[in-house]
């Protein structure tokens, strides 16, 4: 019998179920602070975890038991690498939830993930680290990925996605926190383009000691990261009191754990 973790929680105003179709760790990446722990054997290869018929059975219970506005699919690991993924996104939708994945995003410019992680409404993608080396030792992804290919294949996604991209940054002591990594991170979302930005930071436990990013630098950094680059307001810092941006078409604050830019419409 299969069984998904999951939980439900609300979200600006609507609930969302969070639901996790990894039964054990799988992913591309072996992340030094990765919450899940460690990867043991990374691939960017699909995975069974049983037959589709116990997923589908299961969704269903999960989705009769809870009122959902929005599935998303976040996992200990990536999502996209469970063979069923495409079958449950299609479950989902069809009984009229908005599906979200949640990835890094490597494999987004995979042409089999991409088109599959494109049937969704809302895609998450990310960035930790923002060089080189630190994206090998600290993140340590399979062989022959590379910083570079990872912002081209969110960036390249991203053109051709009709839905709503969420880009997220995370925030992390030594590892982005500086200035030069800082105007890294804002060359890289405005190479992105997406719809929404969130900044967060190491919230768990085990690694907030060491990587963690205290109150005023994460306000001032996520301030510089969110109102660096918007459209048409390059370079701008003009911020509210109450961290509203002073702009018709983005709404920038903090919600919970993190702050969030988030564009009103899509501009074309």
């Amino acid at each position: 019998m299969i069984s998904f973790e999951h939980k439900i929680f609300r979200e600006e105003g609507v609930n969302v179920l969070e639901i996790d179709i990894l039964p054990s760790k799988l992913c591309n990446f072996d992340c030094i602070f990765c919450p899940a722990g460690r990867t043991e054997g990374r691939s960017d290869k699909q995975k069974s975890f049983g037959e589709l018929a116990g997923g589908l059975r299961e969704l269903e219970l999960l989705l009769n038991k809870y009122e959902a506005d929005v599935v998303s699919l976040n996992s200990k690991g990536e999502a996209l690498l469970n063979a069923n993924v495409e079958e449950y996104i299609d479950f989902i939708k069809g009984r009229g939830r908005v599906v979200r994945l949640v990835s890094n995003g490597y494999l987004l410019g995979v042409d089999k993930y991409r088109l599959i992680a494109s049937k969704c409404d809302e895609v998450f993608g990310e960035i930790k680290t923002v060089n080189e080396d630190d994206f090998q030792k600290a993140q340590r992804p399979l062989t022959g990925y590379t910083l570079s290919e990872y912002v081209n294949n969110m960036a390249s996604f991203r053109q051709q996605y009709r839905g709503r991209f969420i880009f997220a940054v995370t925030l992390i002591a030594g590892y982005n926190d500086d200035e030069a990594s800082v105007e890294k991170i804002c060359a890289i979302i405005r190479a992105i383009v997406s719809d929404e930005v969130v900044v967060r930071r190491m919230e768990d436990e085990r690694f907030k000691r060491k990587l963690g990013i205290n109150d005023g630098d994460f306000e001032r950094i996520s301030k510089k990261i969110l109102t660096s680059g918007l459209p048409g307001q390059e370079g701008s810092n003009r911020v509210l009191n109450n961290g509203n941006l002073a702009d018709g078409k983005w709404l920038a604050e903090r919600n919970g754990n993190c702050y969030r830019r988030c564009q009103r419409h899509r501009q074309t």
